[in-house]
C-alpha cells in the first residue's frame, strides 16, 4: 500500500539511462485493501447464518423434515426448562403472554406460531399452551424440533417422515 518509484527511460539502450532520473509514483495501491475486504465479506457471509440467535433450549430430536421458508420472520414462543416464556427472545411472564401476542400478531401478515419447547418440558405444558394460542385465534400451531432424530421403528431420521407441523 505504499508508493512505489517509477524509472522514465531516456533514449533507450544504455546511454540513454541516468542515475537520479526516477519520480516517485503518487498514486496509491489499494488492491491489496480490497482483497482483504473482499475476504472480511466472504467471512462474515458464511459465519452470519451459523450465529443461531435465540433461546438456548434443547430441543427434543425427530425424524420430521425442514418446513420451507417463509418471506416474514416466524413468530417464536419458547418454553425453557425452568418454566420461562419467550416471545422470540423477549422474556414475558405467562399472564401477560397472549395479549402481547395478540398486540404482535395485528403488525403480522401471518397469524402462524411456532412453539419451541425444551424436551424436559412435560407436554401437558405444552399442550396448555397451544390450547390457549388456539382458543385466541392462532390457528397455525407448529412446534420446533431438531431433526434427524429416532423414527417410530427406531432407526436414525428418515427422509420418509411427516413434517413437524402440528
Amino acid at each position: 500500500m505504499g508508493a512505489g518509484v517509477v524509472k522514465k527511460s531516456g533514449g533507450g539502450g544504455r546511454r540513454g539511462r541516468r542515475r537520479g532520473n526516477s519520480a516517485a509514483m503518487g498514486d496509491i495501491n489499494i488492491t491489496p485493501f480490497v482483497d482483504v475486504m473482499l475476504v472480511l465479506l466472504i467471512i462474515f457471509m458464511v459465519a452470519a447464518p451459523m450465529m443461531n440467535v435465540g433461546v438456548p433450549l434443547k430441543l427434543p430430536e425427530t425424524a420430521a423434515a425442514s418446513l420451507p421458508t417463509e418471506q416474514e420472520e416466524p413468530l417464536v414462543i419458547s418454553l425453557s426448562a425452568d418454566g420461562g416464556m419467550f416471545i422470540m427472545n423477549a422474556e414475558v411472564p405467562e399472564a401477560e403472554l397472549i395479549p402481547k401476542l395478540v398486540a404482535v400478531a395485528g403488525e403480522r401478515t401471518s397469524k402462524k406460531v411456532f412453539i419451541r419447547a425444551d424436551g424436559a418440558i412435560p407436554y401437558e405444558r405444552v399442550a396448555q399452551l397451544m390450547g390457549a394460542l388456539n382458543a385466541n385465534g392462532f390457528r397455525e400451531i407448529g412446534l420446533v424440533t431438531d431433526s434427524n432424530g429416532p423414527t417410530l421403528g427406531g432407526a436414525q431420521g428418515g427422509a420418509s417422515a411427516p413434517p413437524n407441523e402440528g
